[in-house]
C-alpha cells in the first residue's frame, strides 16, 4: 500500500553497495529491533523504494537499500523519493555507505574513508529539483562533523587493523559506467575517491534540515591509478566486507546524540527569493 502515512523516525541509514550484501539492520546489529519491512510510500516523484522501520538505541530509524536505485527510475528521481519520505518522517540524522574507487594513489582496496567534502560532476540529477526548497543551502561544511566522528569511532572499534582515512574529497560521477583513464586523470585533480551516490544526497539532506555523513569502502582503483583493478577483488570486498560496513554504520547511528550539536543547522538559511 503506497498511500499509507510515513511513520515518524529521527534517524535514517541510506544503505549503499558497501553494505548491500549484509542484511541490515537485523542480521548486522543484535540490538536493533525491526518494526516493519517493505514500506512503500507515494511521493511527488513517484512511488518510493521499500523502507524498513527499526529501533536502535531508543530511537526509531528508517533504512533503504542501495540508495533507492532500481531499474526504470533515474537516480535523481530515486533520491527525491527517498528524501521526500525522510522529510515527512522527521529524520534529522542520516548515515550512508558506499563502495568507491580510489583516485588517490595512497588509497588501496579494503581501506575505509570518511570524507569531509565533495565535487559534483553529475549531469542528470537536478532535473526534478529540491524536496523542501524553502532555504538557501550553504555547503561550506557539507558533511556533519558529529556524524563523521561517530563513524570514525565505530570504525576504530570494529576494524582496528583496517586502514582508516579521516578525511577526503568524494568526486561524484553520473554512472552507471566506470570512468575512462583520461577522465580518471582529470578527476584526480579534484578529489580522493570516485563514486556515484554522494550527490544529490548530501545536499538534499541539508534541504530537509538533516545532518549527513558516510563511510566509504575502497573496492577498486580508478582506471590508471596504481594498476588495473580486478573484478574478483571488487566482488570479494562487496561480499566479505558488507557486514563490517553495516556494523560500523549502525554502531555509529546508535552513538549519535539526540540533539543537534554540530552546526549543520546554521548552514541552512531562509531563502531570499520570495
Amino acid at each position: 500500500m503506497s498511500g499509507r502515512p510515513v511513520p515518524s523516525a529521527t534517524r535514517a541509514v541510506i544503505g549503499g553497495s558497501g553494505s548491500l550484501a549484509a542484511g541490515l539492520p537485523a542480521d548486522v546489529h543484535p540490538d536493533s529491533t525491526v518494526l516493519e519491512t517493505g514500506l512503500v510510500f507515494d511521493t511527488p516523484w513517484g512511488e518510493s523504494p521499500p523502507f524498513t522501520l527499526f529501533e536502535l538505541g531508543g530511537q526509531r530509524a528508517l533504512h533503504v537499500a542501495m540508495h533507492g536505485w532500481r531499474k526504470g527510475v533515474s537516480r535523481g528521481r530515486a533520491s527525491r523519493q527517498v528524501f521526500s519520505v525522510l522529510h515527512r518522517a522527521g529524520v534529522r540524522r542520516i548515515l550512508s555507505d558506499a563502495g568507491v574507487g580510489s583516485l588517490n594513489r595512497l588509497l588501496d582496496p579494503g581501506d575505509l574513508v570518511v570524507v569531509d567534502d565533495f565535487v559534483d560532476m553529475t549531469t542528470d540529477r537536478d532535473r526534478y529539483g529540491v524536496v523542501a526548497g524553502d532555504h538557501l543551502l550553504i555547503m561550506r561544511d557539507p558533511v556533519c562533523p558529529t556524524g563523521r566522528q561517530a563513524l570514525l569511532d565505530a570504525a576504530r572499534r570494529h576494524a582496528p587493523d583496517r586502514r582508516l582515512f579521516t578525511r577526503g574529497t568524494y568526486v561524484v560521477t553520473e554512472g552507471p559506467r566506470f570512468e575512462s583513464p583520461a577522465e580518471t586523470r582529470h578527476l584526480q585533480m579534484l578529489g580522493d575517491v570516485v563514486g556515484q551516490s554522494f550527490c544529490p544526497e548530501v545536499w538534499l539532506a541539508r534541504d530537509i534540515d538533516a545532518c549527513y555523513a558516510g563511510l566509504y569502502l575502497i573496492v577498486n582503483y580508478g582506471e590508471g591509478v596504481v594498476r588495473d583493478w580486478e573484478h574478483e577483488v571488487l566482488a570479494r570486498h562487496f561480499h566479505e566486507d558488507a557486514a563490517l560496513v553495516g556494523r560500523i554504520v549502525l554502531d555509529a547511528l546508535a552513538a549519535l546524540p539526540a540533539d543537534a550539536d554540530c552546526g549543520c543547522r546554521d548552514l541552512r538559511k531562509p531563502t531570499l527569493l520570495t
